[in-house]
């Protein structure tokens, strides 16, 4: 269960107490005098921005075999842990609704955030205690996603009294100092910005206007206002399952879309990485593609050979990787649940969609659907799978 433990707002930093979904356990407290810091004008308007940028709800289900309620999110698992640490501060479960959306463009591996558009007219404060609003604010744009791309867009930063100050490089790299600790902790670290406006940057009447150029006239100016970091917890027995492909002769390759250090904590705790492995172990994707273009058949197959870890991965970057491990004369397989990952599916020799989390496209595109979603399951297969051909081998 994807939980928020820590945030950065308004250039404090605090700890998110609480496991799980349930936001009636935990607080939010400051993380120098613990003190409780819930009702903190950033703390507020960092999570209710994060809150009008978010599609997940949050709601109390009944177990249908031990009759036991509990709270479950539905949703996207990445923004579950930002609904659950709202409701931690007050924020009711229908707050957004009074906030109407005039514009969603969702997130994309190229945009790597999503944008909202919501309407913030008469108000002159985000909420009772929140940050305050620009004089003639009617609409409210909320970026929320990865930090080292969002911040290439703010101009500004929220502070701890509601006062602004401009972005400067040595606030940046503060900022960036901060993602960078959380990383390190194996933390998934998503930056909120936000911008007030008197009127939408576009013509809303001019139906030629593209998501893009929607997108590009809205991020423009943007203020942060903060960062939250939630832990992923492991699932119980991969770092097992992990060690035994190592010594079956299968070496496991992770490709994710998190930062480079998030992906080397979470890779060392799973046991892809160890301890010995040196920084070329693990590379963000851009070395795939500098300016833009895929590095030669051969500078590529150098860099597979060795490489456990890539980072910041486009959809596009598997079906490279695939391919070039196809070259070097592996027998592939390839896990993804998107659409944007059915060409890798399809391209690897093995290809396993995600059976509860996987798209429809996904599962077409595939070989095989893992119904529990369970990195373990599959190295069970191929034990299983290996037993079946030895025992095939002895009779003939």
């Amino acid at each position: 269960k994807m939980t928020m433990v820590k945030m950065y707002a308004g250039g404090v930093s605090y700890i998110v107490e609480g496991k799980g979904f349930d936001p009636e356990v935990g607080r939010i407290l400051h993380a120098d005098t613990q003190a409780e810091a819930g009702s903190d004008m950033a703390v507020k308007s960092s999570l209710l921005a994060a809150l009008l940028c978010c599609d997940t709800t949050l709601s109390k289900v009944t177990d249908k075999d031990t009759k036991e309620e509990r709270w479950e999110p539905k949703g996207n698992s990445s923004e579950a842990p930002i609904v659950v640490a709202a409701r931690k501060v007050g924020f009711s479960e229908d707050v957004s609704s009074e906030y109407a959306r005039v514009l969603e463009i969702p997130f994309s591996s190229s945009r790597k955030m999503m944008l909202t558009v919501s309407d913030v007219s008469c108000r002159s404060e985000l909420c009772p205690g929140g940050m305050p609003l620009e004089d003639g604010s009617k609409y409210f744009t909320v970026c929320k996603g990865a930090p080292n791309f969002i911040l290439d867009y703010c101009s500004e930063q929220l502070m701890e009294d509601g006062s602004v100050q401009e972005m400067t490089k040595d606030s940046k790299d503060k900022v960036l100092s901060i993602v960078d600790e959380y990383s390190s902790m194996a933390l998934r670290v998503l930056a909120i910005a936000t911008r007030s406006m008197p009127k939408l940057p576009f013509d809303v009447d001019d139906e030629e206007v593209t998501t893009d150029q929607k997108f590009k006239a809205c991020r423009s100016g943007l203020r942060l206002v903060g960062l939250v970091a939630s832990i992923d917890p492991d699932r119980d027995g991969v770092p097992e399952s992990v060690e035994l492909a190592r010594g079956a002769g299968i070496r496991v390759i992770m490709i994710t879309g998190d930062y480079l250090k998030t992906a080397i904590a979470i890779a060392h705790n799973v046991k892809i990485l160890q301890k010995e492995d040196d920084e070329a172990a693990a590379v963000d994707c851009g070395k795939l593609r500098p300016n833009d273009e895929y590095l030669s058949h051969t500078d590529m197959d150098a860099l597979t050979s060795s490489v456990r870890v890539f980072a910041r991965a486009r959809p596009e970057d598997k079906l490279e990787i695939v391919k070039s491990l196809q070259r070097q004369g592996l027998v592939t397989a390839m896990t993804g649940d998107g659409v944007n990952d059915a060409p890798a599916l399809n391209q690897a020799n093995i290809g396993v969609a995600m059976g509860i989390q996987g798209t429809e496209v996904a599962k077409g595109a595939s070989d095989m659907i893992l119904t529990d979603d369970n990195f373990c399951s599959i190295v069970s297969a191929v034990e299983k799978g290996r037993t079946i051909y030895a025992g095939i081998q002895k009779f003939v």
